[in-house]
């Protein structure tokens, strides 16, 4: 069964703008590699957090079994001088697993936000992807509230857990390559511990920053949301440049005004 789950937000990456008013996105300076401007690259910065990243990775205990990654280009070049390395060396299993259940977070909108690349569109700019291996949990087209965002990491993780406790090579660790408000939810999924204040300021989710889950019970009864302990919170140390590019809910992650929904609509995530 799993028992740690090593979960990293992607380095630092280049910027994009969206007109509130439209749903027009603009990739700002550098030009995306998939030609979605949603979907930007790593700066140099965040190439070198990424090797750095990868020389802690490739060394931690317990070794990484398994590799899961959101969609988006920013997450699996962070993951690359990791996974060269791991599946070169056959440390690490099979191939790395596309996940839109740990994708990105987008506010609600009244447009559709850009869809993440596919595994077409990816295929020939990344090598150790797994093309068999089926996402089940995506965003909504138009976006997410926060208690949805919620449910759809704990959906993501249950399943995520849930498969590699069956898989006949019995592996005890995953990586998990995602994003900042992505990270924070996953965190408190696996704990259990969701404040009542969604915006509170709990589970750190720095660039290139590595997350440990250490899994309280050896077996599967309490199943996966809340049966987990929180050993590194977002750890930095390896970095040259330390923690960050910090980030936290703040209320106005919304291009809608939800002001007039009844309370009970907008309640706090139930884990």
């Amino acid at each position: 069964m799993i028992e740690v789950i090593y979960i990293v937000r992607h380095a630092f990456r280049a910027n994009w703008t969206v007109d509130a008013q439209t749903g027009v996105y603009t990739a700002l300076m550098v030009k995306t590699p998939t030609g979605i401007p949603t979907d930007p690259p790593l700066t140099s910065k965040g190439v070198e957090q990424s090797k750095e990243l990868a020389e802690y990775l490739c060394n931690i205990q317990p070794p990484i079994d398994r590799v899961y990654s959101s969609p988006f280009y920013r997450c699996l070049q962070t993951l690359k001088p990791t996974t060269d390395r791991l599946f070169r060396e056959g440390t690490a299993k099979g191939n790395i697993r596309i996940d839109r259940g740990v994708g990105e977070f987008f506010g609600r909108a009244s447009w559709e936000h850009p869809l993440p690349p596919d595994l077409k569109i990816l295929s020939p700019l990344f090598d150790h992807l797994d093309h068999d291996y089926v996402s089940i949990h995506a965003p909504a087209p138009k976006g997410e509230m926060i208690v949805e965002l919620h449910e759809r990491v704990r959906n993501a993780l249950h399943h995520i857990v849930t498969t590699l406790d069956k898989d006949p090579e019995q592996p005890k660790t995953v990586l998990i390559c995602t994003h900042a408000a992505t990270m924070i939810a996953a965190g408190r999924v696996l704990t259990g511990k969701m404040p009542e204040d969604p915006d509170t300021d709990d589970f750190q989710c720095f660039t290139a920053g590595l997350s440990k889950f250490v899994r309280r019970r050896p077996d599967s009864e309490k199943g996966v949301a809340g049966n987990w302990d929180c050993e590194l919170n977002s750890e930095t140390s390896y970095l040259s440049g330390g923690s960050e590019r910090g980030w936290h809910f703040n209320g106005d992650e919304s291009f809608i005004d939800f002001s007039d929904i009844p309370v009970e609509a907008q309640e706090t995530p139930k884990l």
